[in-house]
């Protein structure tokens, strides 16, 4: 801790009631919608696999709380919320994996767990601090968004979401937000995750 370079930044935004801050950028996601609509894939698999790709080539990203000190996770997760029929939610956890097809066959797993059974599904997994928090908008165009808080609970997971596709001129388009804790991380560390993610979203 003596030696980070973020000790004073962390100090001063420890203790905030929101230490949170939050940024929406609209990213370019043609090439990866097209590729999934032609070849039948999961679009929503797809950029939250890059998603996750990118949250774990940023250190700042990776940094948890944890009572008065700061842990650095070498991989992390993700908790993502997924839809059923009758328009509830459930959380998920699915392991990242690099390999794409082995993270689809996990997340897929989750996904038909959701779909058969009812409630939150809270477990273990799914409030572990190695994760990101991951939400998908496909009804809202929004250019701002803001998640629910328990202040009592120390909370330092970064929050992410993808908003509706858009068409604008020939490209496909998305609004992606995502919210950090101060303390951790700041407009650097976003930008790099939104740069990050576009070079991804163009592969």
């Amino acid at each position: 801790m003596q030696n980070w370079v973020r000790r004073e930044h962390f100090e001063f935004y420890k203790n905030f009631d929101e230490p949170f801050f939050g940024l929406v950028a609209d990213l370019d996601c043609t090439r990866l919608y097209e590729t999934c609509k032609k070849e039948g894939l999961s679009f929503f698999l797809k950029y939250l696999h890059k998603t996750a790709e990118s949250i774990n080539q940023i250190e700042a990203f990776k940094c948890r709380i944890q009572g008065d000190n700061v842990v650095c996770f070498d991989t992390i997760h993700v908790s993502a919320t997924v839809a059923r029929q009758d328009h509830s939610f459930a959380f998920t956890f699915i392991e990242f994996s690099a390999d794409y097809e082995e993270f689809r066959l996990v997340a897929e797993k989750e996904i038909e767990a959701v779909r058969n059974s009812c409630g939150l599904r809270v477990t273990e997994n799914s409030e572990r601090p190695d994760t990101i928090h991951f939400s998908a908008l496909p009804w809202v165009r929004f250019t701002a968004i803001s998640h629910p808080r328990n202040y009592r609970i120390s909370d330092s997971i970064p929050k992410i979401s993808f908003g509706q596709r858009y068409r604008h001129n020939k490209q496909h388009r998305v609004p992606v937000s995502i919210h950090a804790h101060h303390g951790l991380a700041d407009g650097y560390h976003a930008g790099l995750f939104f740069e990050y993610l576009q070079n991804l979203l163009n592969t």
